[in-house]
């Protein structure tokens, strides 16, 4: 099969952009998938941001202007108006593809093809407070059109497909889970990776929090959790690395360095903003957990590069991360500064042969959930070709 992507989201390091990658790379790599994947993008791409694509063998790119952000606009008006917009239905008819893959577009009913939408959350309608109402209308339409088009719905989690029939029971029937799954890339040795934590200043025992400083990630109760332990007579560090920046609530990062600084626990929380995605995995393993205290998420990137590692795992207890983690991680109550407290103070250092041990069974692990990965979507792929789905 010949299956076309279109770049989504914004630049390198965004997770819209590594979940792309990670799935191209994924698909390149396994050719039990039975698909071969064509990346379109638009003009005004950049080098630095295709580049990393490019890099991928059996990967096929077509560069045009009718995909260049400027245009989304016009192509959204002409997929609703006109049931298609007909410049991008020309380039995958010229590429022969036989099923789109979309996300962040809709590119009408009207295609001669069928869609898989990757609808990746639905963090609008649990969170809805999180959202201005443009955005929020924003979003929801989107999906309605989606849904309406007749796509067939690709989630992430169970727990998303779940609320996606909930939320919109027209999609039932049509709706199918593909759990991503991160390919263990070349892990650092111990030393490696206490160098690069060196570099940043970071203690013998600290906890990783690869989060950006988004509102519904939860720091606040973090610097809450961290007065609480002090009061205890219990200090801890935790490192966040993450975009400083919530583009829905832009007062929010302030609002944190402020509580932090108030509190007096900037030594605890350590700030370290973006950092560069090879130090991600160094840090990982030299910490002694990774947390996410999350309020919302869809099918956790971090978690699932943590897990790859076989590194321990501190998780609000939403169900997404249960379904993820599984028993491999320890859970608190996500509203509950004394509960994140208690999980925090609970976590041992692993012994170095316990580590070793950890780290070679959960490359193993990872190698198959990212196989399980691919015949997943290629299975998806071809039903999605062959008309299995209700209409």
């Amino acid at each position: 099969m010949r299956v076309g992507f279109t770049m989504i989201g914004g630049g390198r390091g965004t997770g819209i952009y590594n979940y792309l990658l990670n799935l191209l790379a994924v698909l390149c790599a396994n050719p039990t998938a039975n698909a071969t994947p064509i990346l379109f993008v638009g003009t005004d791409v950049a080098e630095h941001d295709l580049a990393p694509f490019a890099a991928l063998r059996g990967l096929e790119i077509a560069r045009s202007e009718c995909f260049d952000r400027s245009r989304q606009g016009r192509s959204l008006l002409a997929s609703l108006l006109l049931g298609a917009d007909r410049s991008a239905r020309r380039m995958f008819e010229r590429h022969r593809i036989d099923v789109l893959f979309e996300s962040a577009r809709f590119y009408g009913w009207r295609l001669r093809f069928p869609v898989i939408a990757w609808i990746p959350d639905f963090q609008h309608r649990v969170l809805p407070h999180m959202f201005t109402r443009a955005g929020y209308w924003r979003r929801e339409l989107g999906f309605r059109a989606q849904i309406a088009a007749g796509r067939v719905i690709m989630l992430s989690s169970d727990d998303a497909r779940r609320a996606c029939e909930r939320f919109y029971p027209k999609a039932r029937g049509r709706t199918r889970t593909v759990r991503f799954a991160v390919p263990p890339g070349p892990a650092p040795t111990w030393p490696e990776a206490r160098a690069i934590a060196d570099s940043y200043g970071l203690p013998a025992r600290f906890f990783f929090m690869p989060n950006q400083l988004s509102k519904h990630k939860n720091h606040l109760l973090v610097i809450e959790a961290l007065a609480l332990l002090r009061g205890r007579g219990v200090s801890i560090c935790i490192a966040a690395s993450g975009k400083q920046l919530d583009e829905r609530h832009p007062e929010h990062f302030p609002a944190v360095v402020r509580a932090l600084e108030a509190a007096g626990l900037a030594g605890n929380l350590r700030l370290l903003g973006l950092i560069p995605y090879e130090d991600l995995a160094a840090l990982m393993k030299a910490s002694m957990a990774v947390l996410n205290p999350s309020l919302f998420e869809g099918w956790s990137t971090p978690v699932e590069e943590a897990r790859s590692l076989g590194v321990p795992l501190v998780l609000s207890d939403l169900d997404v991360h249960q379904e993820q983690a599984g028993e491999q991680a320890v859970y608190f109550d996500r509203h509950s500064a004394a509960s994140l407290a208690d999980a925090l103070q609970s976590v041992e250092p692993l012994a170095p042969g316990s580590a070793e041990q950890r780290a070679v069974a959960a490359r193993r692990d990872a190698d198959e959930r990212v196989r399980r990965f691919s015949a997943e979507f290629g299975h998806l792929a071809s039903d999605c070709v062959a008309g299995r789905f209700a209409t």
